[in-house]
């Protein structure tokens, strides 16, 4: 039965240049994300550098 109607949803895939665009982005967003983590981790963690930077202030207070 050539032409017969098939119900359901039947989506076009996408092109070459969409796939690689979006592998791309994707990649480019979990590098920024493991970067920033790298920097700011400690602090969103709860460890912040000037608590325990050793300098003796605490006698002076």
């Amino acid at each position: 039965m050539a032409g017969a109607y098939q119900p359901g949803f039947h989506p076009h895939l996408p092109s070459a240049r969409y796939n690689f665009l979006a592998k791309a982005l994707g990649a480019s967003m979990w590098f920024f994300i493991f970067y920033r983590a790298r920097k700011d981790g400690a602090k969103l963690l709860g460890h912040h550098p000037f608590e325990d930077h050793g300098h003796g202030h605490e006698s002076h207070h």
